[in-house]
């Protein structure tokens, strides 16, 4: 249980209901959004999503620009 060892190694909580916070806290505040993930490409959740949207807004810079037809004579 790499998530019980990480968290609550060397705590005392008094509750279930404080272990769960401090679960809940642990899972949402640092494990999700800083673990790199495999299945990301080895990036965290918040560096994927980062790199997901300057791509896009990169992609929507490009198709602000149409390209100007070419003038023939």
């Amino acid at each position: 249980m790499l998530i019980k060892t990480e968290c609550v190694r060397g705590r005392t909580l008094a509750t279930r209901a404080e272990a769960n916070l401090a679960l809940f806290e642990y899972i949402d505040g640092f494990y999700n959004p800083r673990r790199i993930q495999k299945r990301l490409g080895y990036l965290s959740p918040i560096e994927f999503e980062e790199k997901h949207y300057a791509n896009q807004a990169a992609a929507e810079q490009v198709n602000l620009n149409p390209r100007q037809p070419a003038l023939t004579s």
